[in-house]
């Protein structure tokens, strides 16, 4: 029988619900309930979080770097860890590392990295998020429009490939780079297909959906704008019931009435989730990096080309949570869902993660009540803060 541990706090969130002096039981990696202090045997092993509260871990869907690494550099399993690492420390429990639009060399690097990390069970390491390179060239962003292209037959069988390799498997697609056909074949391999980096029409983008595209990503960012005769890709993710959106939170890439509108404005039952986007800097002294043999400068929470052009960003999952709150002025709750229970519902993995529950994953995070991170645990094994 595997022997049980409990941690307790003054505030427990489950993902949906706050417990009072509460404690949460765990055996091995998986959670077995949340119970009042009241119920605990006294025969069970205790860590008493005196201040504070415990939440669901993390969940980050786009991951480009991190403790230095960048996926594009260094597609191999020691970036994998390095990165998961680095973003654990801020209370990222589950990521996807993300390889930008690259050769066809690099992408299978990339895949072949992130199937032998999911072997290994690297902690914290979902799966892969591969954004491009089949996107829009008026919409590419800090995406090398040399290497940015429709998908072809090969590019398609090795996504096809990839997925069978890869659970948790999201390719990040613009209209005018895939067919309707294309995506309906991903989807039914079970690949999550988001929309992005695309200027087409919100009619467009609808068929997309319509055909098995789920998501869309970095929401307002490198997409065609909402406006009032021509909806466009904001409009669609917005206006789509079905579909989930990520959203980079660090008051640069949106503003933060922009964040408060769409978050008030989506119709669900899909959810606007955080995505951090990170590049290499973040648990990092980096002051300039190197993406597809560009500079990328960082100063001021901003990291740029030299044109100016926005290439990633400089910011956690912690820290987008406080942007939420303090800036955009949503409920501390719905900040934590956007952090955790919607994008594990994006990738359907919201039976494991992004709650604490009976038989979820031991994936959490003591917040302080200033909502600094404390202490990690990733499957039930301590990763960060004091013992």
């Amino acid at each position: 029988m595997t022997q049980q541990s409990a941690i307790y706090a003054p505030a427990i969130f489950d993902g949906s619900t706050w417990h009072a002096h509460a404690a949460v039981l765990y055996g091995a990696d998986t959670v077995t309930g949340i119970v009042p202090a009241s119920r605990l045997p006294d025969s069970l092993p205790v860590t008493r979080l005196e201040t504070g509260m415990i939440v669901p871990g993390f969940v980050d869907l786009q991951v480009n770097g991190g403790g230095g690494v960048l996926m594009n550099d260094d597609p191999s399993v020691e970036a994998i860890e390095t990165m998961c690492r680095a973003h654990s420390r801020f209370g990222t429990t589950a990521l996807l590392p993300t390889l930008i639009t690259d050769t066809p060399e690099r992408t299978q690097q990339a895949i072949d990295a992130a199937a032998a990390a999911l072997q290994r069970a690297v902690p914290g390491c979902l799966g892969l998020h591969l954004e491009g390179p089949h996107l829009s060239q008026a919409r590419r962003g800090a995406h090398d429009a040399g290497l940015v292209r429709p998908a072809g037959e090969e590019d398609m069988e090795r996504l096809l490939s990839a997925g069978k390799q890869i659970g948790n498997l999201l390719v990040t697609v613009a209209p005018e780079a895939v067919t309707a056909a294309q995506v309906a074949l991903l989807s039914a391999a079970g690949i999550k297909v988001s929309l992005g980096h695309s200027d087409a029409g919100r009619g467009t983008a609808s068929e997309m959906v319509s055909a098995g595209a789920t998501l869309f990503t970095h929401l307002f960012n490198a997409m065609s704008p909402l406006g009032h005769r021509e909806p466009g890709m904001v409009g669609a993710a917005l206006s789509e019931p079905s579909v989930y959106a990520g959203l980079i939170a660090d008051g640069i890439h949106v503003d933060p009435a922009s964040m408060g509108i769409a978050v008030r404005g989506k119709q669900g039952p899909g959810k606007i989730f955080l995505v951090t986007d990170a590049m290499s800097t973040i648990g990092s002294d980096l002051t300039e990096f190197t993406l597809n043999g560009r500079t990328v400068y960082r100063s001021n929470g901003r990291l740029t080309l030299k044109d100016g052009t926005l290439a990633g960003a400089d910011i956690d999952m912690i820290a987008s949570v406080r942007v939420l709150v303090g800036q955009v002025g949503l409920d501390l709750s719905e900040a934590l869902r956007m952090a955790s229970l919607y994008p594990a519902r994006a990738m359907g993995i919201d039976a494991s993660h992004g709650r604490i529950g009976e038989d979820t994953r031991a994936d959490f995070v003591h917040l302080s009540d200033a909502l600094a991170v404390e202490r990690v645990w990733i499957g039930g094994s301590q990763v960060f803060g004091a013992d």
